[in-house]
């Protein structure tokens, strides 16, 4: 993983550096911020650790300017003479710690090995939505909230689509919001079950493993035993299986402690409205458009409309409508209940080269093939596999380039699957 270290005193930037050399992490060393913000420019970082005062420019606008370049930068800020109030701006501007010089090379390296953790399994965000107006929403929340104060393994239950493991993540962001997330398809996994890096990462947070129903029967057991390793105890496990899906005896004994039902979305119509709503306001932001509002007209239409499917037909109906929608209005949803008879709609690219605008309606082309597969499969992800003629792990590795959720693999990680009040960002 990549490092900037921001250290205008070249005897303790050397002293970091060398403190670093040979570790995971790649360290680029400088001594002023507009040398780092060049290097930032140049590459992304996964870590900045820079130091208050700096020549020219100041630690709080370096991490400023910082983010804006790479939102996701994790970042450490060191100071001799850090003040309540400088302190309490860098936590605001997103500093994940603060260190007091002169501090521990000990203390500095086990912040950094949380850091990488954080870098590599991000916990989900406590402000992703939870609309949950509906009493089985309701009734599921407030079960959230009990095992939130157990450790307990939690299996959700239900349909793909419904939206298991945003479930999963609700649960996580209850227990410990700051800790390490990582989601894997159960189908993907060996049998040499989760490696031991994998677990040290996650050590004090949370590993799902969604479609359990798909584990292969030879990695069921070394699944089982790594939960009772050392390493397997100091995490919280999830999981996700089909609501007829029977899970492997081992795991069962080990994983099946608490069984959650997620409801399907035809058991939702008080949710229905608020979802819509944040889908629409999503997929506008993502074309750089107004979020048009809905007419009592379409409201009475997705209010009749029986909902076969979950909320990943919802979402397609979404984008379709906005995509061929004038105005600030939606008065009606052409092709409600289309599903999978409905076209294959592409945005245009933005204007450039013929082979820069194809490439980018393939990569369009391609995420919507994958999400029919994922469809016509009933959310299966080996099944959409073998129709697709690609391994489990080949097609795991495409919906992640495509940001599309393994586990309810219809839907877009921009997209919201459960959630409470205000329409915010991002989803299952």
């Amino acid at each position: 993983m990549d490092l900037l270290l921001v250290e205008d005193k070249d005897s303790f930037r050397r002293l970091l550096s060398q403190a670093l050399a040979g570790s995971l992490w790649k360290v680029e060393a400088v001594a002023d911020p507009q040398a780092a913000l060049r290097a930032l420019e140049a590459r992304p970082f996964q870590v900045l650790v820079t130091d208050l005062r700096l020549p020219g420019m100041s630690g709080l606008e370096l991490i400023r300017r910082a983010r804006r370049l790479h939102p996701a930068l994790r970042v450490v800020l060191m100071s001799a003479f850090g003040e309540p109030k400088d302190i309490v701006e860098a936590m605001r501007l997103g500093a994940d710690d603060f260190l007091p010089k002169p501090f521990d090379l000990d203390a500095f390296l086990a912040l950094l090995d949380r850091l990488r953790a954080l870098v590599g399994a991000p916990p989900p965000d406590p402000a992703e939505p939870w609309i949950a107006h509906s009493p089985a929403m309701q009734a599921l929340d407030a079960t959230l909230r009990q095992a939130a104060a157990a450790r307990l393994p939690v299996v959700f239950r239900g349909p793909r689509g419904t939206g298991r493991e945003r479930s999963a993540r609700r649960l996580h962001t209850l227990r410990h919001p700051a800790a390490p997330y990582l989601s894997l398809p159960a189908a993907t996994l060996g049998p040499e079950g989760p490696d031991l890096p994998t677990l040290q990462l996650l050590e004090g947070g949370s590993l799902f493993l969604g479609g359990l129903e798909h584990l292969a029967p030879a990695a069921a057991g070394p699944l089982a035993r790594t939960m009772d390793g050392n390493a397997g105890r100091r995490i919280d496990w999830m999981g996700s299986i089909e609501a007829d899906g029977v899970l492997a005896p081992e795991v069962a004994q080990r994983l099946g402690s608490l069984e959650l039902r997620v409801p399907a979305l035809v058991e939702r119509r008080e949710d229905l409205l608020a979802l819509t709503r944040l889908l629409l306001d999503q997929a506008a932001r993502r074309e750089g458009r107004p979020t048009p509002w809905l007419e009592r007209s379409a409201e009475r239409q997705l209010l009749e409309h029986a909902w076969p499917g979950h909320v990943r037909e919802l979402e397609v109906l979404v984008g379709r409508t906005l995509l061929f929608s004038e105005g600030r209005a939606i008065r009606t949803f052409p092709g409600l209940g289309l599903g999978l008879e409905a076209p294959l709609c592409l945005a245009w690219p933005e204007p450039g080269g013929l082979e820069a605008m194809l490439k980018t309606v393939t990569r369009s082309a391609e995420a919507q093939l994958l999400l029919r597969a994922m469809d016509q499969g009933g959310g299966d992800l080996p099944r959409a596999a073998e129709a697709l003629g690609l391994t489990v792990r080949t097609l795991a590795q495409r919906l992640r380039e495509h940001a599309i959720p393994l586990e309810d693999g219809g839907t877009t990680s921009a997209s919201p699957i459960l959630g409470e009040g205000t329409p915010s960002r991002k989803a299952p």
